[in-house]
Parts: structure tokens; sequence; C-alpha cells
């Protein structure tokens, strides 16, 4: 039997390291509620908050660390949009392996903070671009998009002639690129002298329903949001057969536990066009000047209405320019939302804000049915969590940012 000894430098609270069930006994003595300081930033039982986190409040942070401070059996609905791994300006250093973790830590959180007979609905979409090493560099050919009339009986006659030529000098022969020569011979896809990694489909929801099923809940549901075709972000279509992305998932978990069926939620048209229906028909938000990749109004809006009660606490983890939040406002719900990007919380805050006050030329601002801590109130603010300067990783090394804290 191989014997290993491993000391990791990391927060027990994730670790990712450790494979599962690799591990046949548990021995540790945890830190003690205020007895110590070990000298560590962010040390778990000393000078923690245990205040939970209050509603109708925008933080900036770590949802990882943020989610664990949210109130037991308090969230009615937890509805979001994570990365989607696609190269975006915060998914910068993140790698596939770290983007699932982090998935996989959001998701496990859920369990403790949704009431039972609550939901948990994400919106996500298949990586359509994947990149695999593994996977063989052969391109298709389009004869019409070709820049160059060399054909590989040219080529052929050129090597028989010439049977020591090297590719470089077969492409001078015939006044072309190497590349060329290269697409003909082999259909290999090479760009600046160099062989591009192959892309295909990379579905992401069973990944995500094994991580929800591991941490109790269940797959109770799945719709289709049927958006405006993609073309900016589907610029291989003349060089494929490959479709343009017009659709996205929503995979809808459930806490065990009894949940309302509540008809009068909707009226009974909107039932008919949408509340039984599997694909809904929402427009895409034509312009992303907020935030790089938002969501309509109208998505967020139909998940709350459909899954809560007015009153009810609407979770979002990643909140970007706070359409969840919005959305929430605009059905009086309650909402916690938080972001990890300063920017984009502050963003969040001012439309939350302009939300609010639209709301109240209607509508009394409506109290959650539970409080959730005593100093609950309707007022909206944004919370920085992130001490000035400090680099945070996000769900275990998924993802890093450096967030200054707002001057005072």
């Amino acid at each position: 039997m191989e014997i290993s000894h491993k000391i990791i430098n990391g927060d027990s609270r994730r670790m990712n390291e450790l494979d599962d069930r690799s591990v046949h006994l548990i021995i540790t003595s945890p830190p003690y509620w205020q007895l110590k300081d070990y000298g560590a930033d962010r040390q778990i039982g000393f000078n923690d908050s245990m205040e939970t986190l209050a509603i109708n409040t925008v933080y900036c942070g770590d949802s990882v660390s943020l989610m664990e401070r949210i109130a037991p059996d308090s969230i009615a609905l937890s509805f979001w949009s994570p990365p989607y791994f696609l190269g975006k300006d915060y998914e910068e250093d993140a790698t596939y392996d770290s983007w699932q973790n982090l998935l996989k830590n959001i998701v496990a959180l859920h369990y403790h903070i949704l009431k039972p007979g609550a939901f948990l609905v994400i919106n996500i979409a298949d990586i359509i671009s994947f990149q695999d090493e593994n996977m063989p560099r052969i391109m298709g050919m389009n004869p019409a998009n070709r820049k160059c009339n060399v054909t590989k009986d040219m080529i052929l006659k050129v090597q028989s002639e010439f049977p020591d030529y090297s590719r470089q000098q077969i492409a001078s022969v015939l006044n072309c690129s190497e590349q060329t020569v290269d697409r003909r011979m082999n259909g290999n896809n090479i760009r600046g002298g160099k062989y591009a990694a192959g892309t295909h489909i990379k579905l992401v929801g069973g990944n995500i329903e094994k991580y929800a099923c591991d941490a109790g809940l269940f797959l109770y549901d799945k719709r289709i949001w049927k958006k405006d075709p993609a073309w900016a972000n589907c610029k291989w279509t003349t060089n494929t057969l490959k479709s343009v992305s017009e659709t996205e998932d929503l995979y809808i978990f459930w806490k065990p536990g009894e949940y309302t069926v509540n008809r009068e939620r909707l009226t009974a048209n909107e039932w008919k066009e949408w509340g039984h229906r599997q694909i809904w028909e929402i427009p895409s938000v034509r312009i992303n000047k907020e935030h790089p990749a938002m969501f309509p109004k109208e998505l967020a809006y139909r998940v709350i209405r459909l899954y809560t009660d007015e009153g009810d606490t609407v979770l979002d983890p990643f909140l970007g320019s706070g359409t969840t939040a919005v959305a929430a406002i605009a059905t009086n719900r309650n909402f916690i939302g938080i972001e990890m990007m300063k920017k984009y919380a502050e963003i969040a805050t001012k439309n939350v804000k302009n939300a609010q006050q639209s709301q109240r030329l209607f509508s009394k601002p409506t109290m959650p049915k539970e409080r959730l801590n005593k100093n609950e109130g309707v007022s909206v603010q944004t919370v920085f969590e992130i001490p000035q300067q400090k680099t945070v990783t996000y769900a275990a090394a998924a993802i890093s940012a450096t967030i200054p804290q707002p001057k005072e």
C-alpha cells in the first residue's frame, strides 16, 4: 500500500484539492470562537461578524464567503446567471476546472439557505466553442471562400518534381502560403505557422445537475430561453456547418419540502402564453452598456413571478448590473445581491435605487414574511466586504480580482 503525506496551505471550507471519497478519517480541532488570533487574514472564528446578510442590499465581495452569512432557510428563490467561461474580463484568470469549482461551490451552498420547497434557477448556456488540444486539427473545406487557386493536385505535382522540397519551398514555387499547402494536403487548421486547437460543443448541464444532486437538490424542471441569434459570437458560420447560438437553458432545482402552486401568481393568459410553456421567446439585451453579459429583465421577471410570492426573498450571487434585484423590486419581492467586481456593484446599486424610487410611486415597500434580522429595512446600500487592495480568491482560486475599498 502506498503511503503519502501532504500539507495543504489553503481554506479548509473548500478542500477542492482533495478527491471525492478519498479520506478514511478526519481528525481536527477547529479554531475556538474569539479565543486566539492566529495572525491569518479573515481567520474563521476571530473577529467574525455573526450578523446575517440584510435584505435589499447589494454586497460587493466573494459570493462563496458571503453566502455563508445568509440566514438558514430564508431564501425562497435563487436566480442567477454565472460566468459562461467565454473569456470575459471577469474570467481572465479562470480555467475550465476552476470555473467548474466555482459552480460546484456556489450550488453546494444553496441547500443550507433555501427554504424547504424553495427553488434554485440557473440560467446558463453550453460552451459552443470549447478549445480542446486533443481534438484533431482538421478544417472544413469551403471552396467558395478560397483566396488561392492552388489545388492538392498542383502541390502533388511539385512534390513529384522536387521530392526534397520543404513546405516553405513548395509554397514559394506555387506563390502561396505555407498554410495553403498544409490545408490542401492535410486539412489542418493552422494560423501564423502554428497549429490552433480545435473547438467543439461542451455541455454544462450534466455537471450542474450532479453538483445540485450532491448538495441534496433535485432537477425539478428545465426551460429554454429563445433569444436573438448571437451572430457576433458565431463568426465561424461561414467556415463550418455549425449553427448560430440562439438559446440558453434554465435549470430549475428544488429543495425537498412543500411548495405552493399559486395560480393567482399569473393571469390566465400568462399561464397560457409562458407559465406552462417550456420555451420562452424573449429578445436579448441589444446593447450591453452596463455589463458585458446582461440578460433581459423579462427573464428575471418571469422566473420570480412563477416561483415566489410577494414578500419572498430572492438571491442573486452573480448580480452583475442588478437585473434580478430590479425585477424583484418591480414584483414586490425582497432581494439579496452579491457582485464580486466593484464597478458592477456600484452600477447595480444605482439601478436598484432607481427601481425602488419608481416602485414607491405606486406601492408601499414589502417586508419579508419572516424577518432575517432585527436591522432589516427597505433602504438600499452597497456593502463592500473587500479590504483595500486585497486580492480575493473567488471560490478556491477560481477567479481572482483586486477591488479597492471605496473612500469614506
